[in-house]
């Protein structure tokens, strides 16, 4: 309100977007004109599915109000978009390519924008969108209130509004740890040939109850989705090679609960919310723990319960005891009764027992000194080219 650049992190499905929303449209309800619309506020996203989202929330705030929104996206005619454009719109919420086609087009006018947001900005950095977010930004006029949101705050978000923010504000409602907290975690070590076999079993014994399943790799949802076709597992899927259509439908008959499962990669689900969502699966382990964090955001939102169970095959277990660690967790590995491992399991370094001095903190001295000074001659030797007999 006070018109501060922001750098803004909290948990998915805390009310990001209801955050920068309504202090938007009070400010820009006392400067819209009913007769001259130009563009006022400008929102960046990094997916179609994002941007439907985030302007369906701000049109069902603004209903009383006589203040336009529109999507600048790809995926749809851009003739029906150029036409609301030339009717007069006041926010316009964009994904950075079919906007960047727009200012190289010169087919829209970013001059009178005072207010640009880049929502779920890890994510537009992770898709490569740095320079047109820079081209972007040229074309807006200074100065101007930035606002920069996300779920975390990573070492390429605080570089992002260095470069960008003027003295922003800071706030974090939560740290991510928080997400993961509140949550029931699972985790099964399977052999990776059976792991299409678990994941169809887990979810039929949810009972019919909605599963939003994680893969890493866009083949690897094709070949699940055929396979739980196969089981007559009511499947939709979601990845960036799908149709803007298809997409579409595929969200849509997962919220309408037609289906049971809706198999996505991370960047296709970043953004959707499906509300009371009882479970997310890690068909495929992530690679990075912010990746596991926006995942497990897409259950227990808003105070719901929810669960996450990761698939562990024997080439995940250091990789999931990584992410255990940054986020303070200890999940306990399971393996389900007729999916014993027959895979070789690798071999894994024992802890060392510390002694009761190491425990108490008191260190040995003398044998410190008697290790500092073999080490010492050791290099002497090494450096004369004396090797020892």
């Amino acid at each position: 309100m006070k018109g501060i650049d922001i750098l803004g992190a909290s948990k998915s499905g805390t009310g990001k977007t209801a955050a920068y929303v309504l202090p938007l449209l009070n400010k820009l309800q006392k400067v819209v004109k009913k007769d001259e619309k130009v563009v006022r506020a400008l929102i960046i996203v990094p997916t179609i599915e994002l941007a439907d989202q985030v302007s369906r929330t701000i049109v069902s705030f603004s209903k009383y109000l006589d203040i336009q929104t529109m999507k600048v996206q790809g995926g749809s005619k851009k003739s029906d978009q150029l036409h609301k454009l030339k009717e007069g719109v006041d926010i316009v919420v964009a994904t950075p390519g079919r906007l960047q086609d727009f200012i190289n087009d010169k087919k829209i006018n970013l001059e009178y924008v005072n207010t640009v947001i880049l929502d779920e900005a890890d994510t537009m950095l992770e898709l490569g969108f740095l320079g047109e977010i820079k081209n972007i930004l040229k074309n807006c006029t200074q100065p101007k209130q930035m606002m920069c949101f996300s779920a975390t705050i990573s070492q390429n978000i605080k570089k992002l509004a260095k470069e960008f923010l003027r003295d922003p504000l800071i706030i974090e409602v939560s740290n991510r740890r928080d997400v993961v907290n509140a949550i029931k975690h699972r985790a099964y070590k399977v052999d990776k040939k059976r792991k299409a076999e678990l994941a169809a079993q887990l979810v039929k014994s949810m009972d019919g109850e909605q599963v939003l399943i994680f893969v890493n790799k866009k083949d690897v949802a094709d070949k699940l989705f055929e396979y739980f076709k196969s089981k007559e597992i009511w499947t939709t899927v979601l990845h960036g090679d799908i149709h803007r259509g298809g997409r579409a439908k595929a969200l849509t008959l997962f919220k309408s609960k037609k289906s049971q499962v809706l198999i996505a990669t991370d960047i296709a689900a970043r953004g959707i919310d499906i509300p009371e969502l009882p479970m997310v699966i890690n068909y495929d382990l992530p690679e990075e723990t912010d990746s596991f964090t926006h995942r497990v955001g897409r259950t227990a939102r808003a105070n719901h319960k929810g669960g996450v169970i990761t698939l562990l095959t024997i080439h995940d277990y250091n990789a999931f005891s990584s992410i255990e660690k940054h986020l303070k967790l200890n999940v306990k590995r399971d393996i389900m009764p007729g999916f014993e491992i027959t895979d070789k399991q690798p071999r894994q370094a024992r802890p060392r027992k510390k002694s009761l001095s190491e425990k108490k903190g008191k260190i040995d001295y003398d044998k410190k000194r008697r290790y500092t000074y073999a080490a010492q001659k050791k290099k002497k030797q090494e450096k004369k080219g004396i090797k020892k007999k």
